[in-house]
């Protein structure tokens, strides 16, 4: 079946379907990660997953920035004093020594990142000590065959700074804009002249980096659909290869900085899903495809390419070519996946630092998937990547008989049908260009945690 790339902006199907509910950069999502998964639990997955022989794929969260983001949920420590990131690193490298003892030495690190936070928060010095040790503890590449990417505030980097980070191995780079418009930044207290956006991103093609890709929000205060148009003009005037548009969740009682964003100043509902549907209409008639969530790419981008080639793979980084690994994380509250298991490092500095200055993998909660989570996580997945699930595959795979045994989930894909987000057919659930936007609601009909405990909290599909 050759791949449909097109998306329709649909604003009746959007309004209708206008609920929150996960990302699923995991499932089971991290709402069920429990305390009773543990280190010794941890330790025995790792264990485990030796005999598959997968690659690696190894998470760094560097927690530190120097200046808050009014907008920002991410797990951070604000600071302007550098020396802090020393005994950080410290346990950082301690950890590093004690996951690689978990591991078959043999087993390459087909991706790795740095994220955050602000990693490049951290001085030249602890960069290149910070991945000196990775090396030494884990099979890093030497040919550039790695996907080895970093999250960069684009204040925060000189010229010397990238092409430091390339030699250290690093060849994709995501650059956090947000919003080029002075008013806009402003307001979420995050000034960012376009210039020095620009010089990184320069620097970045120079020095030969395989993937740059720009980041902004739609929905932070002062926006409009005038605006934010030249904020994409500009950003289309360097044409990087990437560009997330991600949506501005509003819930400052979940997220402190949040609080000091003047709600009146927000853009309404319907001045935001023009900004939206705007950006969807200026990026396609650039030539970008619409990947999925709030991803777009160039044609010849390897996570396009994975895409109509039925590879792409999603987690907790977002959308991946890489699906074959098991995922190390290490820094505080970080993410992994190892073998048919999820894990989370310790949230807070004080209490990471504790669990590895006695000698312990900090990990303090996770899951085990059962043979039900499996299964419902290829079909979320085959879904969320490629728009498209072929039922035959998904039996063979799993033993089961698909029309039996989500017939409950059928009866609400027959409605989705009606309102024309998908078809279904004897063989194949297939998404329409009009229901690529409400995806995560098409993924939700799996869920069956969903149904279990609706009061969770989510952001709003778009």
């Amino acid at each position: 079946m050759q791949f449909d790339e097109s998306v329709i902006f649909d604003p009746e199907l959007i309004g209708r379907y206008d609920k929150s509910g996960p990302r699923y950069t995991s499932y089971p999502t991290a709402v069920q990660f429990s305390d009773q998964f543990g280190e010794e639990a941890y330790r025995s997955w790792a264990a485990r997953s030796n005999a598959s022989g997968r690659p690696l794929s190894l998470y760094f969260h560097i927690p530190f920035c120097d200046t808050v983001c009014f907008y920002c949920a991410c797990n951070k420590v604000v600071t302007k004093d550098r020396s802090r990131a020393a005994p950080y690193l410290e346990r950082v490298h301690k950890e590093i020594a004690m996951q690689a003892a978990l591991f078959d030495s043999s087993r390459p690190v087909d991706q790795l990142h740095w994220g955050g936070g602000t990693p490049t928060f951290l001085s030249h010095e602890e960069m290149i000590e910070l991945m000196r040790v990775t090396r030494e503890h884990f099979k890093l590449h030497d040919d550039d065959s790695g996907e080895y990417s970093i999250e960069i505030d684009p204040r925060e980097v000189s010229g010397d700074t990238v092409r430091l980070l390339r030699e250290l191995g690093f060849n994709r780079m995501s650059l956090g804009v947000q919003d080029f418009d002075p008013k806009v930044q402003k307001a979420v207290n995050r000034i960012q002249p376009e210039e020095i956006t620009l010089a990184a991103l320069k620097a970045a093609r120079q020095e030969g980096f395989k993937s740059v890709s720009i980041d902004l929000i739609y929905g932070l205060p002062l926006q409009s659909k005038e605006s934010f148009a030249r904020t994409l003009d500009k950003v289309l005037e360097v044409g990087p290869d990437r560009v997330s548009v991600f949506n501005y969740a509003h819930l400052p009682d979940l997220f402190k900085p949040q609080r000091r964003i003047n709600v009146g100043e927000l853009p309404s509902p319907a001045e935001k899903l023009a900004i939206l549907k705007l950006t969807i209409e200026h990026l396609g008639e650039a030539g970008y495809v619409y990947i999925g969530m709030d991803h777009f790419a160039r044609p010849d981008d390897e996570l396009a390419v994975a895409q109509r080639q039925g590879t792409l793979y999603r987690n907790f980084q977002g959308y991946s070519t890489h699906a074959g690994c098991d995922l190390v994380a290490m820094g505080v509250t970080s993410i992994g996946m190892v073998g048919d298991s999820y894990s989370q490092n310790m949230r807070t500095n004080d209490e990471y630092y504790e669990r590895i200055d006695a000698g312990r993998i900090p990990i303090f909660r996770g899951v085990e998937l059962d043979a039900d989570d499996k299964l419902r996580r290829e079909v979320i997945t085959q879904l969320i990547c490629h728009f498209h699930l072929n039922k035959q595959a998904i039996e063979r795979q799993f033993e089961i008989d698909f029309d039996d045994y989500f017939a409950d989930e059928l009866a609400q894909l027959q409605e989705m049908e009606k309102d024309g987000l998908l078809n279904l057919d004897e063989n194949d659930i297939q998404v329409r260009p009009e229901g690529k936007l409400l995806i995560r609601n098409v993924c939700m009909v799996f869920d069956r945690y969903l149904r279990e405990q609706p009061q969770r909290r989510f952001s709003k599909v778009i």
